[in-house]
């Protein structure tokens, strides 16, 4: 500062707010986008649900599950999991990861009472889980392995693929390991059941990642179902001794692959939604690998004009926003009231919103931070923009 004080220690910030005109032209957007295109968030945990619904958020369109698993004490157990050599040790580490699982999801239906949670279903392959092949054969060689660290050498080389973005993940990995998807449905019911019971009002979307046919996603809602129908014979009482009404369920998936948009009409026989993952879906229509494509190739493409805009920041209008606007008109041909929304990067980039207003979706979802950009973006399409004909 200019007063030449110095301060020893941490001092107490604040963080800055904006001005009253901010919530003023916002509270104006809202008023356009009521019923018409809503906003919701891209969150994995209860703080980042809070910070969302601070921002304006209308619900949760991605809760990503495998963060969950990430984390430092919950890794061992799911690498337990994997190395299970019997159904017994598998349903154990299952069961522990059941457990912390469902506080998870208890803290996001919290902060968001009274609105949609879309949970996906665990999505990448499990090599994610697991120590890189090459680390630990170096180690082998240079200094000798421990025995855990032999039997994850052993399933490193067994779960590899050479291509795992489009190997075992999704859906897939639930047909390999259906106890899997039942766990996870098991605590986000578990979890809803405990927060209806202390009077918050759950509101739960169970969404399958990566379907790209009609028989796998009849499969795959069948094992929620199956749980659903476990959880419906159970008796349920509030607090007070009264019976109490389950939160409502539905069950829909990700549309992420040109088959599954081309064939969205028979997806909607077993959805109750779609969500759009457009950053798969655009990785998967152009054939470009987002990892490798982005720090070299893109850069020369957007100066040579080969490209206008980075397709993984503004969606491809004539490609890949094309396969939604089919996805869409299919999928509600079977289903009228099938529910659309988006759920990928460009949920929060206002080009990409006034696409998916004209494709009729009924809601964006976004970061948290970025959700301001997406409630002004969404009223600013619906102004300018013609109405979809599949709404």
């Amino acid at each position: 500062g200019a007063t030449g004080e110095i301060m020893l220690g941490a001092l107490t910030l604040a963080g800055s707010k904006p001005p009253a005109e901010f919530h003023t032209i916002l509270k104006w957007a809202d008023e356009i986008r009521k019923g018409k295109l809503s906003v919701r968030a891209n969150a994995d945990t209860g703080d980042d649900s809070k910070v969302a619904r601070d921002f304006g958020a209308e619900g949760i369109g991605l809760c990503r599950t495998e963060h969950m698993f990430l984390a430092p004490d919950r890794l061992p157990v799911v690498r337990r999991m994997i190395l299970a050599s019997t159904a017994a040790e598998e349903t154990a580490a299952l069961e522990e990861l059941r457990a912390v699982q469902k506080e998870d999801f208890a803290a996001i239906l919290r902060a968001m009472t009274g609105l949609p949670v879309t949970v996906r279903l665990l999505d990448p392959p499990l090599h994610e889980f697991l120590p890189r092949v090459d680390e630990l054969e170096i180690k082998a060689a240079t200094g000798g392995l421990t025995a855990e660290e032999k039997q994850l050498l052993k399933a490193a080389h067994a779960w590899a693929e050479v291509n795992p973005m489009l190997g075992t993940r999704g859906v897939r990995l639930g047909v390999i390991k259906p106890g899997l998807y039942a766990m996870q449905v098991q605590a986000l019911m578990e979890a809803a059941d405990q927060v209806a019971g202390e009077g918050y009002q759950p509101v739960v979307e169970v969404m399958i990642p990566l379907t790209v046919t009609d028989d796998e996603l009849a499969l795959a809602r069948s094992w929620v179902e199956g749980v659903l129908r476990d959880f419906a014979a159970r008796p349920r009482t509030t607090p007070s001794g009264k019976k109490a009404k389950r939160p409502q369920v539905t069950i829909g998936t990700m549309i992420e692959t040109p088959r599954a948009a081309i064939r969205a009409d028979e997806l909607a026989v077993h959805a109750d939604f779609f969500s759009f993952g457009t950053n798969d879906l655009t990785q998967m229509t152009f054939g470009f690998s987002r990892d490798d494509v982005e720090s070299r190739m893109m850069p020369a493409y957007l100066e040579a004009g080969l490209l206008k805009r980075n397709p993984f920041e503004t969606i491809d209008q004539t490609g890949v926003g094309e396969l939604v606007e089919i996805a869409a008109k299919r999928g509600r041909k079977t289903k009228r009231k099938l529910k659309l929304g988006v759920c990928g990067e460009h949920g929060g980039d206002p080009e990409s919103i006034g696409l998916f207003y004209r494709a009729g979706l009924d809601y964006v979802s976004c970061s948290p931070y970025r959700i301001p950009i997406a409630r002004l973006a969404a009223a600013q399409a619906i102004i300018g923009g013609a109405k979809s004909d599949t709404k």
